[in-house]
This record gives C-alpha cells, structure tokens and sequence, in this order.
C-alpha cells in the first residue's frame, strides 16, 4: 500500500510540474475591466443571496440579490479600472495617454527600529524606449 501511494503522489508531481502554463500580459484593458466586473457581479450576488438566507422570510427579500448583484459589478468595474490604468501619464505608441495613476500599498521595515510601516507608491510617468 506504501508503494502505491508513492507512485501516485509521484506521478501526481510529475504531472503538476510538466503542464506549467505559460504567462502572458494582459494587453485588452477592456476584456480586463469587463471579467473583473462581471466576477464582482457573481460575488456580489452571493453575497445578497447570503443577506437573504438571514431574513425571517427570505422569500419577501430576494431584490438584496440584484442589490448585490449592482453593487459587485460597480466595484468589479472599479478595480478593473484601477488595475488597468499603469501611470499618470504614458509616453509610448505615438501619443502620451493620460489616466488615473495606480496606487498600490507596500509594506517597509525599517532597520533601524525594525518596525513595519505601510508606505503608498504611484507612478507619475511611464514610457516605452525604443
């Protein structure tokens, strides 16, 4: 019995290390931003219908699945936004883009006191040289 769980669990390895999927970038903000919001519909229909099973009739309450529904969606649509847009400006492709600058957290320790602080980065300008 030993032996066959060792070949399995090899095998099981093997398998998992030899299909790696190759990782490519993103390039379509717009299919980014549509699968973001329409996952954020999904979770926030979950969510609504989680909201209705704690009602006394859950039949009388079931618009908290559309609410949750919208509100998934607008905040789906709102980090895909976020996610999609890089810098504040963007030199590349013949043009300089202008959009809303990413802001991403980032937690640093410091050596000298060895506490951590959250500190926040945005990038102002991004461009590509040829």
């Amino acid at each position: 019995m030993n032996r066959i769980a060792r070949i399995i669990s090899l095998l099981t390895l093997v398998s998992l290390l030899s299909a790696a999927p190759a990782a490519f970038a993103e390039e379509n903000a717009f299919r980014e931003i549509f699968l973001d919001a329409f996952y954020g519909g999904a979770a926030g229909t979950l969510v609504g219908l989680a909201l209705t099973a704690f009602t006394k009739k859950p039949a009388d309450h079931m618009e908290n699945l559309g609410y949750g529904a919208a509100a998934g969606v607008v905040v789906g649509a709102g980090y895909g936004v976020a996610k999609s847009s890089r810098a504040f400006a963007e030199i590349g492709k013949g043009g300089v883009r202008i959009a809303v600058p990413r802001i991403m957290p980032d937690l640093v320790e410091s050596p000298a006191t060895r506490q951590s602080t959250i500190t926040w980065k945005a990038d102002i300008l991004r461009g590509t040289f040829y």
